[in-house]
């Protein structure tokens, strides 16, 4: 990763829809060298796809909550992995604390979010959950800042 790689994740990032051409115009640079950058941070896992970023709130998705789950050592993963297929979690990250697990997800209303965490404490190997409903979104992008 060098320089003008950051550059042109940087472009993808604010605007995923910027043609190669566009994307050399910007950068001074061969439409061709953007091409093969780009294929080449594809084959290398660096760009995992490109999606739009959603207003979850205006399709009906205004409540967001944080989860914290403790679970037993060695079903952990498993229950990372199961939990990482509901299609209303947005991140599970495997953390160090009071709490194995955290899970931010989205429901559409609290008896959304009632029966995911049901759902969850169901899990095999589940002992606790503590969930945080967000009263105000903040910030919410996963874009990163990757030029100094």
């Amino acid at each position: 990763m060098d320089e003008l790689d950051l550059r042109i994740l940087s472009l993808l990032q604010e605007n995923a829809r910027l043609s190669y051409r566009e994307i050399a115009r910007e950068l001074k640079v061969a439409v061709g060298t953007v091409y093969n950058r780009i294929k080449r941070m594809e084959e290398e896992g660096v760009i995992k796809g490109f999606a739009p970023v959603l207003d979850y709130e205006k399709l009906g998705f205004g409540l967001t909550a944080v989860i914290g789950v403790k679970a037993q050592g060695r079903k952990i993963v498993e229950i990372e992995r199961e939990i990482a297929k509901n299609d209303r979690v947005m991140l599970v990250y495997d953390i160090t604390g009071e709490f194995d697990i955290v899970v931010v997800a989205k429901f559409r209303d609290r008896a959304d979010m009632n029966r995911f965490v049901k759902w969850l404490l169901s899990l095999e190997g589940v002992e606790k959950t503590n969930t945080s409903v967000a009263m105000q979104v903040v910030k919410e992008d996963m874009r990163l800042g990757l030029e100094d």
